[in-house]
């Protein structure tokens, strides 16, 4: 039997007082669907169907450079962070899959997975991290890692990443996630090239260890902490990455990982195109890798995305099997709170992609007709899908409104009371 943190009880009498006006709105909603061509349950079915993993590290108050301000309630340990993810899994029944990054999570792998077995909860790609120095660390990533000068360095974070890869065979993961913050920060301080072979060999290295049935996501960034140059600075480095070291390595998008107004949609369509699309870290930003919650600036490029990848799933595109996964800073708000809104984000713009009118949207491209091309997408983003979100959640059991629910059941004030507070303190993430 599946542990639940809140009452249930307390799911259902906030349902109870909605569940009427939801089937009326789903009732409606479907009529309107049903003159377009579109049945709305199985677009329910679909979204129900449709998962995006939580961040360990996401249930934290996250900080900037200069502070962090931490809030009531905090998590203590990896533990704690399980408690909390399962609390956003029971309300949106959207998050059944945590995302650990060691050494930050680092605990007996059997205790963690009897701990999020506990509330039903597994486990997504293990994230390495040589972009801090941990407590104990003989070699410091001052000035890189996978691609540092030092043969000895490299060997260490090498080690490190081997150590993820044995951490997620105990906990049942099926990927690793690479991101390196290396770079450099003035004009001549590393050669390119060199660097970037380094960190080619590397790699190899890791993935050599790969199990069969594991697949290897690197991630790119265009900056930050190196303000220079950084080693894997974009979706093309990225690419050639993912080629060189073979099948099993994809690229992973983070939308904030970009140039400001960078068409992300368009770099996810090559990347399915030639197979090499290993998943995505939702988010936004408005200036640079903000981590913000997903669809909180730019929802209209959120749904573009998702036009893309559901376009390659009706075609069945070869090799089209993308992870989800939510990677957000919350600074200011209840980053529990954060992170359900921002899983019904991500599934609100899934739902609303499925809408397209693909057969119409074809005809108006090959007539070079731009102007109804364009309205294809944009009668599909203005519905208001909500009522399916919000049915697919009853149906599974979960709070019709996660938000108010999450709030009637005191979540935050009941952890508050057991957890330490936390003071405040420099800057740095959970």
């Amino acid at each position: 039997m599946t542990e639940n943190i809140i009452d249930q009880s307390v799911v259902d009498a906030e349902n109870a007082r909605r569940e009427i006006d939801l089937r009326r709105d789903y009732e409606s909603l479907g009529e309107r669907l049903d003159r377009r061509g579109i049945a709305i349950d199985a677009i329910k079915d679909k979204v129900a169907a449709f998962t995006v993993a939580v961040p360990s590290w996401g249930v934290g108050t996250g900080g900037t450079r200069f502070a962090r301000f931490p809030g009531k309630g905090e998590p203590r340990d990896i533990f704690d962070k399980l408690e909390d993810c399962a609390v956003i899994n029971q309300l949106t029944r959207a998050t059944p899959n945590v995302s650990l990054h060691i050494p930050w999570d680092k605990a007996d792998p059997n205790r963690l997975k009897q701990s999020a077995a506990r509330f039903g909860l597994g486990f997504d790609a293990m994230n390495s991290n040589t972009f801090s120095d941990a407590k104990g660390q003989p070699l410091s990533y001052k000035y890189g890692s996978l691609s540092h000068a030092d043969a000895a360095t490299r060997q260490q974070a090498v080690e490190h990443n081997l150590e993820c890869i044995e951490i997620g065979k105990v906990l049942g993961s099926k990927a690793l996630t690479v991101w390196i913050g290396d770079g450099s920060n003035f004009p001549g301080q590393a050669d390119f090239t060199r660097q970037f072979e380094r960190y080619l060999d590397a790699m190899k290295t890791i993935y050599a260890d790969l199990p069969d049935d594991w697949r290897l996501f690197t991630e790119h960034k265009m900056y930050e902490p190196a303000f220079y140059s950084t080693v894997v600075q974009d979706w093309g480095t990225n690419y050639i990455i993912a080629t060189e070291l073979g099948e099993k390595a994809f690229c992973l998008v983070d939308l904030g990982h970009h140039a400001p107004n960078v068409n992300i949609e368009m770099i996810v369509a090559r990347l399915i195109q030639f197979g090499k699309l290993g998943g995505f870290h939702f988010n936004d930003s408005k200036y640079g890798d903000d981590d913000l919650d997903a669809g909180s600036i730019d929802p209209y490029r959120l749904f573009l995305v998702f036009n893309e990848l559901v376009a390659a799933e009706e075609r069945r595109a070869k090799g089209f099997e993308p992870a989800h996964m939510l990677d957000q800073s919350h600074n200011v708000t209840d980053p529990i709170e954060s992170l359900i809104l921002s899983a019904a984000e991500v599934q609100r713009n899934y739902a609303n992609a499925l809408l397209v009118d693909r057969k119409a949207l074809a005809g108006y491209q090959d007539a070079n007709d731009a102007l109804a091309a364009t309205q294809v997408l944009k009668v599909a983003f203005r519905t208001d899908v909500e009522p399916i979100l919000a049915m697919a959640r009853l149906e599974k059991s979960g709070a019709i409104d996660p938000i108010a629910t999450y709030r009637a059941a005191g979540y935050r004030a009941r952890i508050a009371e057991v957890r330490p507070e936390v003071a405040a303190g420099s800057s740095g993430i959970v």
